[in-house]
């Protein structure tokens, strides 16, 4: 019995301490999408404004086609939705969207494909998610797809540019950042996962300034803000509620 109260004493005690070993930091982290909306988002710069209906982006039905480096580095796309600025007219003459959406790669800007993008509609062509979904690795999170492994078992073999031949860096230098709380496993980041998928202008100097050499600045708190990795892991690539996929030894 006395054995019993020690275990007792010291589970109560780790339970308050965590507390403050924690920072009192609790997440609250929103609800996810459901699978065929993850990483879905409307576009309403303009639209709104002169009476148009907003434009739906759905980024699965594109990752299978294209990397993220076509649309956020050669294309020029931002990464946060309705920051860039895009007319029809540019897209008409070739950039941005209609770097693609010629009507011959895909289709074109014409009056009877408007709706394929202005319908407001963040659920738009989500019926065509399932029979993707069904030829691709499963994944726990997100679009409940691992988008890295069909990539790496050639699944799916995205462009990694549209203009010309040219393939990603062979970069495989993985970092550790060490978390400062007590219990917490270190973060790990591969290189050799993401250069796939992004160039390294995507990241480097205005996400992850490398001159600094430290990580005393980057706290969970500021990713939540879209700081960091939650530029992309909070609605779109791998989401932040799947913690061993940063936190891999995390038990």
């Amino acid at each position: 019995m006395h054995r019993w109260l020690i275990v007792l004493a010291v589970l109560t005690a780790f339970i308050l301490l965590s507390e403050n070993v924690f920072g009192g930091n609790k997440f609250n982290l929103w609800p996810l999408p459901s699978p065929e909306e993850y990483g879905n988002i409307i576009i309403d710069r303009t639209s709104g404004k002169n009476n148009v209906k907003p434009v739906t982006f759905s980024h699965w039905s594109h990752r299978s086609k294209y990397t993220c480096r076509v649309c956020h580095f050669e294309l020029g796309f931002e990464f946060n939705a309705g920051s860039t600025e895009i007319t029809e007219e540019d897209n008409k003459n070739g950039l941005f969207c209609g770097a693609c959406h010629n009507g011959k790669t895909a289709f074109g800007h014409t009056s009877e494909n408007c709706v394929e993008c202005h319908n407001g509609d963040i659920s738009y062509g989500s019926g065509k998610f399932p029979e993707l979904r069904s030829k691709l690795p499963k994944a726990e999170y997100g679009n409940e797809v691992d988008w890295s492994k069909a990539l790496k078992e050639g699944a799916i073999k995205p462009k990694y540019s549209i203009y010309r031949d040219e393939k990603p860096l062979n970069f495989d230098k993985m970092l550790e950042l060490r978390a400062e709380w007590s219990g917490i496993s270190p973060a790990v980041f591969p290189h050799a996962a993401h250069v796939q998928w992004l160039d390294c202008a995507n990241c480097h100097p205005d996400i992850f300034n490398i001159k600094k050499k430290t990580t005393k600045h980057f706290e969970m708190k500021y990713i939540l803000e879209k700081k960091f990795c939650g530029v992309c892991h909070l609605s779109v690539a791998l989401p932040v509620d799947n913690c061993k996929g940063c936190h891999p030894k995390m038990r």
